[in-house]
């Protein structure tokens, strides 16, 4: 509470051509799970799947082709969004593995481990991943709660445990949220063996009822209770990550397509019941004549989960968890009415999470404290009609393994067209021509070296500057890796 204190007396409005006294608009940022770059109707996937109300947002907002999350992974995403710090800043590289035995020691510590993982045998030492995320961060419901806002957070949280959760970073309300990236279950109460207790802020209320849909009552109870003054929702529904759950009735409609070819049926019911959720809270926003005074903000914290075969991000390669494009592009659509073009789609202009801060923060009329470091840019002025930012070098980190070494840690720096993914694990990099070749099919890194070489260099230089933590050779390993450049 002192801290908003504080920020409150640092804050100012800013006028946005309105009366000092007219109240700030309302902001619903939806952050889905594991929602693919193409699934959208609006994006140029197949008719089999049904997503009218998110293309509707489409139609009525304006839509970024190169929409980019801050990471291929949920928490370093969803913890840069918060906050508008690259995840290597906030020491978020890696979704929080709460059962951990290193998160387990930090929780007991209560501080945050430093090191390096458990070997394990492999090549390279990976650093210790933070447990949650820092109270000292400042997130954007904690910017708002200072100009007056109220903030709920709905759905997933998995930016840690019990003394770490939304209420603990600015939210007035937590309902779902706790430290599991995935719901014990879809179906109320929400529990499974491992949670009896289901999930924090959602009581059972109807036995069997979707999980989905109980969020979406959420929400809409939510701004029905907080009309008449300015509120923030982050609704970040669990669907459509696993377990693939949906009601047997609306899996069954689309097990009887006949274009149903390679598409999960599971996973086209949960994305349909995101969709209704979608509706259910922009028919609310219509029905207390709100819609003109709230930003609506639609992205995924990564791209589609390929690996449960559950949805394609054709014709981008690869998906969650991957340096490519298919894991590192999402969907991202930004509405308000008679301020935001409507219709329009931005083929070129990169929107990455870490710019909703600085961002929505201006379009509201709040500055940031003078001296706080934030790694996103204010995109308004190009979304209110104005010109594109400068073109600015994107950075992605992460420094681990995964799914038991498969995938290995990388770093990728992207300037202008130009994409490069350096592999810590052999040392290696690959350069793609992101305007020629979105598919990232031909590696230009021997054709062109000497590009690679100096944006290799540059990549070390930024991660410097954001104080990354690198992987390191494992000297007791049977082929230690090679050591990063610098």
């Amino acid at each position: 509470m002192m801290r908003v204190l504080l920020w409150a007396l640092l804050l100012t409005p800013l006028a946005l051509g309105q009366d000092s006294d007219r109240r700030p608009p309302n902001l619903v940022v939806i952050v889905v799970d594991d929602m693919g770059w193409s699934d959208m109707g609006c994006a140029g996937t197949t008719s089999f799947y049904a997503t009218p109300r998110m293309d509707q947002l489409a139609a009525e907002g304006t839509r970024f082709v190169q929409g980019y999350a801050a990471c291929a992974v949920c928490s370093p995403s969803r913890a840069a969004l918060l906050t508008g710090r690259h995840p290597a800043r906030v020491g978020i590289t890696d979704w929080i593995h709460h059962s951990s035995a290193e998160a387990v020691r930090a929780l007991a510590l209560d501080a945050h481990l430093e090191g390096f993982d458990p070997p394990q045998g492999r090549p390279l030492l990976t650093p210790i991943n933070r447990a949650w995320l820092d109270e000292g961060e400042l997130t954007l419901a904690e910017l708002l709660a200072a100009q007056g806002y109220t903030s709920a957070h709905v759905g997933k949280w998995h930016l840690g445990p019990k003394g770490h959760l939304p209420t603990e970073q600015g939210f007035d309300e937590n309902l779902g949220g706790f430290q599991v990236g995935s719901p014990p279950s879809y179906f109320d109460p929400f529990a499974n063996k491992s949670f009896p207790d289901g999930l924090e802020g959602l009581p059972p209320r109807k036995q069997g009822e979707y999980l989905t849909d109980r969020e979406a009552h959420e929400c809409v109870a939510f701004l029905e209770a907080n009309a008449a003054r300015p509120f923030f929702l982050h609704y970040a529904p669990y669907a459509v990550h696993s377990p693939l759950q949906a009601p047997e009735a609306l899996v069954a409609r689309y097990e009887d397509r006949p274009d149903r070819g390679r598409r999960e049926p599971v996973y086209g019911a949960m994305l349909e019941k995101v969709d209704d959720a979608v509706g259910r809270i922009l028919d609310a926003l219509e029905r207390l004549e709100l819609s003109e005074d709230t930003i609506v903000v639609f992205t995924s914290d990564n791209g589609g989960a390929t690996h449960f075969k559950a949805t394609e991000n054709a014709p981008l390669r690869r998906g969650k968890g991957f340096p490519y494009e298919g894991g590192l592009r999402v969907p991202l659509i930004v509405r308000w009415p008679e301020r935001i073009a409507a219709g329009r789609v931005d083929q070129t202009t990169p929107f990455v999470g870490t710019d909703l801060v600085p961002t929505l923060t201006s379009l509201v009329g709040a500055a940031l404290p003078e001296g706080h470091v934030v790694d996103g840019v204010d995109l308004s002025p190009l979304l209110l009609g104005g010109a594109a930012p400068a073109e600015r070098p994107l950075i992605w980190h992460f420094p681990h393994y995964w799914w038991g070494g498969r995938l290995s840690p990388y770093s990728v720096l992207r300037e202008g067209r130009w994409k490069l993914i350096h592999q810590y694990a052999t040392g290696a990099v690959e350069l793609y021509d992101l305007e020629e070749d979105p598919g990232e099919t031909t590696d230009l890194a021997l054709e062109r070296s000497q590009r690679a070489q100096k944006m290799q260099a540059r990549l070390f230089l930024h991660l410097e500057r954001l104080g990354a933590k690198l992987p390191a050779p494992n000297p007791d390993a049977e082929e230690p890796g090679p050591a990063p450049p610098g």
